[in-house]
């Protein structure tokens, strides 16, 4: 039976709003627990300001939580992360076009992780970035473009390989195709799945489509005002929710036979 490479347990975050007498709390998380196993991917659903970014901002250290713990292969996660634990694991961003800095060419990008994580001997580099345009199935001859010359699709599709360009076991994609139209979405969704499959990859899966986790994930948790009101498997999930939100939620899915169609 698989092991959960990454979990979170009862983790809640805080933030201060306004000034003076209009100063007050939101709770973004609230005792959030979940866990992605390995080889597995997990959806995390729910609409815009339920929570989902701010734990993908925990779970990779960019947001510290105010109180809960957080596990990767078993031991506890610090705080501040080194940049060996930051190497296990990695986000995919909505916007592959603000993600990626336009100044660069995909060689360069790909470089300055692998430099500033010291992974790899300067000679081995360019090997190593041609391998993994190959994994995400683009040609060589887009190693010197720059962001502004490429397709959406095809930025994605760079972010993805920077963010394999360290060998994580354990992705988080934040919203990773909700910039795409649903043609591209169906080619992405393809690519993180035969990732999974190739590579051994882990991954959360972040997205206010339900559509699409249907497609991809293997189990879904559901998120509404920062709790998590509905933990299931997918088919389970779709069949018979148990939470009037995640009713509504699947009741709002208009786009799931194009994204099927698209993806066959």
């Amino acid at each position: 039976m698989s092991k959960p490479i990454f979990e979170a347990r009862d983790v809640s975050v805080t933030f201060n709003v306004g000034r003076g007498r209009n100063k007050s709390q939101v709770h973004a998380l609230k005792k959030v627990s979940l866990d992605v196993n390995e080889g597995e991917i997990v959806g995390l659903v729910g609409e815009s300001g339920s929570g989902k970014s701010t734990l993908a901002r925990v779970a990779i250290g960019l947001q510290k939580q105010n109180s809960g713990e957080l596990f990767y292969a078993g031991q506890a996660l610090p705080k501040v992360r080194t940049l060996e634990d930051r190497r296990k694991m990695q986000m995919i961003f909505q916007d592959p076009y603000s993600s990626l800095d336009p100044r660069m060419s995909v060689k360069q990008a790909i470089f300055e992780l692998l430099d500033t994580h010291n992974v790899l001997p300067k000679e081995k580099r360019l090997d190593r970035c041609k391998e993994l345009l190959s994994l995400v199935k683009l040609p060589e001859s887009l190693l010197d473009s720059r962001p502004y010359a490429m397709s959406g699709g095809q930025r994605q599709r760079v972010a993805i390989a920077r963010a394999l360009s360290l060998n994580p076991q354990f992705l988080i994609a934040d919203e990773a195709v909700s910039a795409l139209d649903v043609s591209v979405q169906a080619s992405i969704i393809n690519l993180l799945s035969d990732l999974r499959d190739s590579l051994k990859l882990s991954i959360l899966f972040i997205s206010h489509d339900l559509a699409i986790v249907r497609l991809l994930c293997d189990r879904v948790n559901v998120i509404n005002l920062g709790e998590i009101v509905e933990s299931s498997p997918t088919l389970s999930l779709f069949d018979n929710p148990q939470h009037a939100y995640t009713r509504q939620l699947i009741s709002a899915v208009p786009k799931l036979d194009a994204i099927v169609r698209n993806a066959n």
